[in-house]
């Protein structure tokens, strides 16, 4: 039976354009993780256009026989939203948005780059002031040199709906400077904001710090609710977690805190990484990082080089790392302990020394994971706090 009180979710197409180097089924599951940003975003991606280019077209991204190919069934299904896996220059934009938007003034296509849809879905996922403040600065950098005319990005940002009438050039450059004042506002803000965060930072520096890390998606949120106890939201979405967390923990006589952050993703928009600066001091300033690793995945390999690339660029790449290899029961042939010595080996080779097989779902290791944890953390409290005795390894001796 059809719900007719149901709102009907837009619909879009996707768009890649490849080199011909990558495999099929690394293209796929890139234009998988898009859908699922898609779906993230409230659209329902209804088709797939993949053209092979040894480089973009400067004008249009993809081919003139493609971009026909596109606007031909944009047309015929209604298509609202046009969605592309990589980001596009404000130039391909405005020509992309006039191609689509040709004779239809009751009915505007919207073209959308990865960086744009990733913004979108922050701007709906941010919670505190801290969040909204940096996606809202990172939504407007990313804005200003892509205004058109036809532009409605704006609107939604501002909570309107649909487009200003007769919006033309004077009124593009008055949008411009409007952004340029909002950015300043903004940096002013984040700065206020951070002069707190560096306040309460200092306040637990005799404490060590735990923070989780990995890509979107993977279950580090339903991790953090099963180490800390807490109830941090966690559901089978990407980009769940925007805001940081931070919760006390104690395993044994030891405190520690552990915070959740925002998950990775390949390209990542550049100003989205600048605009959380602050929030991803977490991560920056942590002791130990928890590198949660979704294990049933087919490319989780690519994953992890996804977010030690990203570690490294925000200066986090140096802190001791737990490779925490999730989802353990969605994989066969892990309770074989020679085939877990083979992983562990191989990851010890790319750098890992530290790995615990787990699942967040089933608990299964999750205990053994905590024993992992607390060695490393005694190691950083001790430097803390030089006279503590481990009363517990004491008693074995």
């Amino acid at each position: 039976m059809i719900n007719k009180t149901a709102p009907i979710q837009p619909l879009a197409v996707l768009v890649s354009v490849v080199s011909g180097r990558e495999s099929d089924e690394l293209v796929n599951e890139h234009l998988d993780e898009l859908a699922f940003l898609t779906e993230t975003a409230g659209i329902d991606a209804i088709k797939r256009f993949v053209q092979k280019l040894p480089h973009p077209d400067v004008r249009s991204f993809v081919g003139k026989g493609k971009l026909e190919e596109i606007k031909a069934f944009v047309v015929t299904e209604g298509v609202l939203h046009v969605i592309f896996d990589d980001d596009l220059s404000p130039s391909q934009l405005r020509n992309l948005e006039k191609e689509f938007n040709v004779g239809e003034e009751e009915r505007k296509v919207r073209v959308f780059d990865r960086s744009l849809l990733i913004l979108d879905i922050f701007l709906m996922r941010a919670q505190t002031a801290q969040a909204r403040t940096q996606v809202e600065l990172a939504m407007n950098q990313y804005l200003l040199p892509r205004l058109t005319r036809m532009w409605t990005h704006l609107e939604r940002q501002r909570g309107g709906t649909g487009t200003r009438g007769g919006a033309g050039e004077r009124e593009i450059e008055t949008d411009r400077r409007n952004i340029r004042f909002r950015i300043s506002i903004l940096k002013d803000e984040l700065e206020k904001i951070e002069k707190q965060r560096v306040t309460q930072r200092k306040s637990r520096s005799n404490v060590v710090r735990v923070a989780l890390v990995g890509y979107t998606n993977v279950g580090k949120s339903t991790l953090m609710n099963l180490l800390s106890k807490s109830d941090v939201k966690a559901e089978n979405r990407l980009f769940a977690t925007v805001d940081a967390t931070v919760r006390k923990v104690v395993i044994g006589d030891i405190p520690f805190l552990l915070s959740d952050t925002v998950g990775f993703i390949r390209k990542l928009p550049h100003h989205l990484i600048e605009s959380f600066k602050s929030t991803l001091d977490e991560v920056r300033e942590a002791d130990i990082l928890l590198h949660v690793v979704d294990m049933a995945h087919p490319f989780h390999d690519n994953q992890i080089e996804v977010v030690s690339k990203t570690l490294a660029e925000i200066g986090a790449g140096n802190i001791p790392v737990i490779l925490v290899l999730n989802k353990m029961d969605r994989v066969s042939g892990l309770e074989d302990e020679g085939a877990w010595e083979t992983i562990k080996g191989r990851y010890r080779e790319q750098g890992y020394q530290k790995a615990v097989l787990v699942s967040a779902t089933t608990k299964q290791n999750v205990d053994r994971l905590r024993r992992v944890i607390i060695e490393e953390v005694k190691k950083k409290h001790m430097l803390i706090y030089p006279n503590y005795v481990d009363w517990e390894a004491a008693a074995q001796k």
